[in-house]
């Protein structure tokens, strides 16, 4: 099976395997225990801290091992409701595990940051919005996980800097794809290991003084998270993530993003009519999202066929069916939502050959060969 859902949950990768089980024999002790064993396992919890911060460029204190990008996400917003916040603004096209949380702590109190067609938030809306008004906290997330778009993140930490509003970034998609350098300017930054080459259940969140915790118990973490720590988990994710940042060093993010390019351009000129979502925005070297054209029915579309030829894609909308909403990012940037069901996205990772591209475009071209030379009676598009 070729795998373009990396987006959604990366294999994980050597070093974090070989990590992961040597810490399983290392640091099999609390690392709240007193005695020696736990001493070492807090030691190692400790160096995993400095490594995670060196990279974000903020101090080790302030990073707060969770349970992924969801738990963190949570806490931030639990957080600014025991401070007694006020509104804050959220970008639309943000992940929902941001938008649910900050409507599950704050109500009626959170306000949307709009969104561009070119698949941007609206930093105009932004500034002008802050020149009025200030909210408790702004959060704008670092890529897109649909369709790979890069957001104007450090921009939009620069308007609230000036004016003395908070900043959460969430950059699930962005830490192991492009470098997280910077990031540790922010407020409050999410992440989650399973993106980028760590296993599932363990992330990290980058807080500021004063943090009240989602999550209490034990003292765990400075009493900033309790329960204890998932040692090899947390060693597990610093050691993907050495690895995707030694790679980025190395410049290996500039010929997958040729890759990608050749893909786009091989799919245009075999299908004609295809449109890339945020095409003329920066985006994720790994990222394409395209509305394809119509499919025959739900239970023939896209997804499916190719699956059948060993190409594993996913889709952030939903099938005409009616069950699901259409995606709430497509709708944000102005999509029509009798085209949601035939938004695909493609999400190469780091082991993604040249190739597998290839593979990925010939299939494409199969099934939709297919669907051409199908009776007309069965290529008759369902109606929305």
């Amino acid at each position: 099976m070729r795998y373009f859902d990396h987006n959604a949950t990366t294999p994980v990768c050597a070093a974090a395997r070989a990590a992961w089980l040597a810490a399983l024999e290392r640091f099999p002790a609390n690392p709240s225990s007193p005695h020696r064993l736990g001493a070492r396992a807090a030691t190692a919890l400790e160096e995993a801290a400095r490594a995670a911060a060196g990279w974000l460029g903020c101090s080790p204190l302030d990073v707060v091992w969770t349970s992924g990008a969801t738990e963190a996400a949570n806490a931030v917003f639990h957080h600014l409701a025991r401070v007694g916040a006020g509104e804050v603004w959220v970008s639309a096209l943000e992940h929902p595990c941001v938008l649910a949380a900050a409507r599950r702590w704050l109500g009626d109190r959170v306000r949307p940051v709009p969104a561009r067609p070119s698949g941007v938030a609206d930093l105009d809306w932004l500034a002008e919005e802050l020149r009025r008004r200030r909210p408790a906290l702004v959060a704008l997330m670092a890529a897109n996980n649909e369709n790979g778009v890069l957001q104007p993140w450090r921009e939009a930490l620069a308007l609230c800097r000036a004016h003395g509003v908070a900043f959460a970034c969430d950059a699930a998609q962005w830490v192991g794809k492009l470098p997280a350098a910077g990031l540790g300017e922010c407020d409050f930054v999410l992440g989650s290991a399973h993106k980028f080459g760590g296993p599932s259940g363990v992330g990290f969140l980058k807080v500021s003084r004063g943090f009240h915790p989602l999550l209490v118990g034990g003292p765990q973490q400075d009493g900033r998270r309790a329960g204890t720590e998932n040692v090899p988990g947390i060693l597990a994710l610093v050691a993907a993530w050495a690895e995707r940042e030694r790679q980025l060093a190395a410049g290996e993010a500039a010929e997958r993003e040729r890759w990608r390019d050749q893909f786009i351009a091989g799919l245009r000129a075999a299908l004609p009519g295809v449109r890339v979502v945020g095409e003329g925005a920066p985006r994720l070297w790994n990222t394409v999202a395209a509305v394809m054209p119509p499919v025959p029915d739900c239970r023939r579309r896209w997804v499916v066929q190719l699956d059948k030829l060993g190409l594993a894609v996913s889709t952030g909308a939903a099938c005409a069916s009616g069950k699901e909403q259409p995606s709430h990012v497509w709708l944000a940037l102005g999509g029509r939502p009798e085209e949601a069901d035939r938004l695909l996205r493609f999400s190469a990772g780091w082991d993604t050959t040249e190739a597998d591209w290839q593979a990925l475009l010939e299939g494409i071209c199969q099934v939709h060969a297919q669907w051409l030379r199908a009776p007309v009676a069965s290529r008759a598009v369902a109606p929305d």
